[in-house]
């Protein structure tokens, strides 16, 4: 399986836990527009109204911190850079937060609000 493969896939698992958790998909792999921009992997829509903005990581092990330690604080930023660019296009900005799902080892840990756009 390539890198791009297995992203497709650990995102497809993610997915699948977040809607059996009540969430609904809004949007896939949003990118702003040029080079120097960001991605969210999902967008999701949470049961209360929240708009939540997903990053997916896996890891094989706990090497280096593990999935979670690796969405340090230059992604944090392009992430919230993404983010602020898909507000832009909505009339009213709901409520949002942005979660990590990180997978290790063939478990899937959710840290809602794992950071802010502070």
């Amino acid at each position: 399986m390539t890198t791009k493969e297995q992203g497709d896939a650990a995102e497809d698992q993610a997915l699948a836990h977040l809607v059996r958790q009540g969430l609904r998909l809004v949007a896939r792999n949003y990118r702003t527009p040029g080079r120097g921009g960001g991605e969210i992997d999902l967008i999701l829509r949470d049961r209360d109204g929240t708009l939540v903005f997903v990053e997916v990581r896996k890891r094989a092990g706990h090497g280096f911190g593990g999935a979670a330690a690796s969405v340090g604080w230059q992604k944090q930023r392009r992430i919230v850079f993404a983010a602020r660019h898909y507000l832009m296009r909505l009339a009213v900005a709901p409520p949002c937060r942005f979660d990590v799902i990180s997978m290790e080892g063939g478990s899937i840990q959710w840290m809602r609000a794992a950071f802010d756009a502070g």
